[in-house]
């Protein structure tokens, strides 16, 4: 299957490769014929109609040139190098699908936001931004869009329902400002075929009085990365853990990824914490950030937040290769496909394809990984209903500094490019599901075994818990910014656990008193509270039925608790 699709996409760049002016039927068949196939949720029929509709909805901007921007990872390189060049063909509307790092495109769109001078027509930036695009109004509510000037072109097939990740691309005003394109979880990785050695297992059980599986709890996590650390299997050391501690904006990611709300941060909540998200951020009844520090209700520097550190910290140092320490979050992700680590809390799937290269230690001969997939153990502070871990969301942008004409054919692309006809392809390409209907394919039930449990977590109701940074942060890219300067202190031994964390929400509250103070924000921006001690906020948040800020657990370390995998799986059918 992985062959085939690799051999088509070649096929329609050949076909696509030098781009048509002429919009019609012809390149849409041929398009089909050379890349979709049946590997669609549509059938022929449908495909062609759907086809149909954006060649009569496009008329109007026939030979525009239009400008769009995107990380540069597997599933937007496909875009741009098969996708946009067909939606030409097919079209007539010219698409520059420009590919740069994540950090250059959110640097993009604050420039367009401070100047109103139209650099790009429409973004794929995180939903983690949504807090932003809702505060500042400078993003267009696709909502309001959709059923008014954009109403002419907006596929009557896009099917919001089926998408998966339209709850995190709405604000509290119920209005969605971005279209997921994209999107991946980090979860555990581990060696399914060491945890599965009778050996293994009988050491592990005598040594610990438990059985060998995959961790639920931090815990257990801990006495595994303890178990395997300097253990030797077929002629190699290997490490119980894996991670990565350079100072270096990277590291940010590495947090605000939803790692405090895997220790138990924050309040219960899906997709978010409420009214203190996994940030420690805390908004008022009406989405009004009012503070991050404990002193204001926060739970930034809290006891669920240091000890989320201080596990990282003591994890990297103790169960981690030597090198983990100085290496960057790009430097890190290949490490685990080179045989030498039996687990890894923090696993992002976007590095899945990567992962089932032939050829690869972590792979049998049949094709099949000798790792899998599963949720990820949450911390001690951890109560049922937190959120678990994070999403990444890459998701459609448009800004009312847009013109409208651009605007709308850029919007016509945006939906070509996350539609029905395109997506089941276009997900096996990346592995980033969007669409239901894409994760329930046939297809993918038929390659699932050789994914290791992405497809299993995907269709399983536990992906409820895995989402993107939520409403409560006013100004993500400048708040996101001070996370790694802060956790690089702890990481390089400047700072301890609780002085960087007071350190980080301290900023955070800066940041959100210039906010305040410029009312750049109106009536939805931060209002910071007056300050109390830890008991007192404490007391109050259990008052009104919520959790943040806990108080400290005097002993961190609960009783351990594995699961079997396939149990595990079983249980979700």
């Amino acid at each position: 299957m992985r062959r085939q699709l690799l051999a088509s996409t070649t096929a329609v760049a050949l076909v696509f490769g030098v781009a048509s002016a002429h919009a019609d039927m012809n390149a849409a068949k041929t398009f089909l014929d050379a890349e979709i196939g049946n590997v669609s949720s549509l059938d022929r029929a449908a495909q062609e109609a759907e086809m149909e509709w954006f060649i009569k909805a496009a008329e109007p901007f026939k030979d525009m040139d239009i400008k769009v921007v995107s990380e540069t990872i597997t599933t937007h390189e496909y875009e741009a190098r098969v996708l946009a060049p067909a939606f030409t063909a097919i079209t007539g509307i010219k698409i520059t699908h420009d590919l740069i790092g994540e950090g250059d495109v959110i640097e993009k769109l604050q420039t367009q936001m401070q100047s109103g001078e139209n650099i790009y027509d429409a973004y794929v930036n995180d939903s983690d931004l949504i807090g932003t695009h809702w505060r500042y109004q400078q993003a267009r509510s696709l909502t309001d869009w959709m059923e008014n000037e954009a109403k002419d072109v907006t596929n009557p097939n896009l099917d919001l329902e089926d998408f998966i990740g339209t709850s995190f691309t709405t604000a509290p005003d119920g209005k969605l400002y971005q279209l997921p394109d994209q999107q991946f979880a980090n979860l555990y990785w581990f060696r399914y075929d060491w945890f599965n050695d009778e050996k293994n297992k009988a050491d592990f059980k005598e040594k610990y009085g438990y059985d060998l599986g995959v961790p639920v709890n931090w815990s257990a996590y801990e006495d595994i990365a303890e178990f395997f650390t300097g253990r030797e299997i077929d002629g190699k050391k290997v490490y119980g853990h894996m991670d990565y501690g350079k100072k270096d904006p990277s590291l940010g990611w590495r947090f605000t990824d939803a790692w405090l709300s895997m220790a138990g941060n924050g309040d219960k909540g899906i997709p978010n914490g409420k009214p203190v998200d996994e940030w420690g951020i805390k908004v008022d009844e009406n989405s009004r950030p009012v503070g991050s520090c404990v002193a204001r209700g926060g739970d930034t520097n809290g006891p669920a937040a240091v000890y989320s550190i201080q596990k990282y910290l003591d994890w990297l140092k103790a169960y981690a290769p030597p090198a983990a320490q100085g290496m960057t979050f790009s430097e890190s992700g290949p490490v685990p496909a080179q045989g030498e680590v039996a687990q890894q809390m923090f696993m992002y799937t976007t590095f899945t394809a990567d992962m089932v290269k032939e050829g690869l230690p972590v792979m049998n001969e049949d094709g099949t990984p000798k790792w899998r997939f599963a949720p990820s153990p949450h911390g001690v502070y951890w109560k049922e209903g937190m959120k678990l871990g994070y999403q990444d969301v890459g998701s459609w942008t448009i800004l009312k500094s847009t013109p409208e004409d651009r605007a709308k054919a850029a919007w016509l692309y945006a939906q070509f490019v996350a539609s029905k006809t395109v997506d089941v392809k276009k997900s096996h390409v990346g592995l980033t599901f969007i669409r239901e209907s894409s994760i329930q394919h046939e297809s993918f039930t038929e390659r699932a075994p050789k994914l290791g449990g992405l497809v299993e977590f995907y269709r399983s109701p536990a992906r409820v818990q895995w989402s993107p940074t939520g409403t409560n942060v006013p100004d993500y890219p400048k708040l996101a910014q001070l996370w790694w300067q802060a956790i690089g202190d702890a990481s390089s031994g400047a700072k301890t656990a609780q002085e960087a964390m007071d350190s980080l929400c301290a900023e955070q509250e800066q940041v959100m008193a210039r906010l305040e103070r410029a009312g750049v924000q109106g009536d939805i921006g931060p209002k910071l509270a007056e300050e109390h001690d830890l008991e007192y906020w404490n007391k109050d948040a259990v008052a009104k039925g919520n959790l943040a800020p806990q108080l400290k657990i005097e002993n961190e370390k609960e009783q351990p608790q594995t699961v079997n995998y396939d149990e595990l799986v079983k249980s979700w059918q």
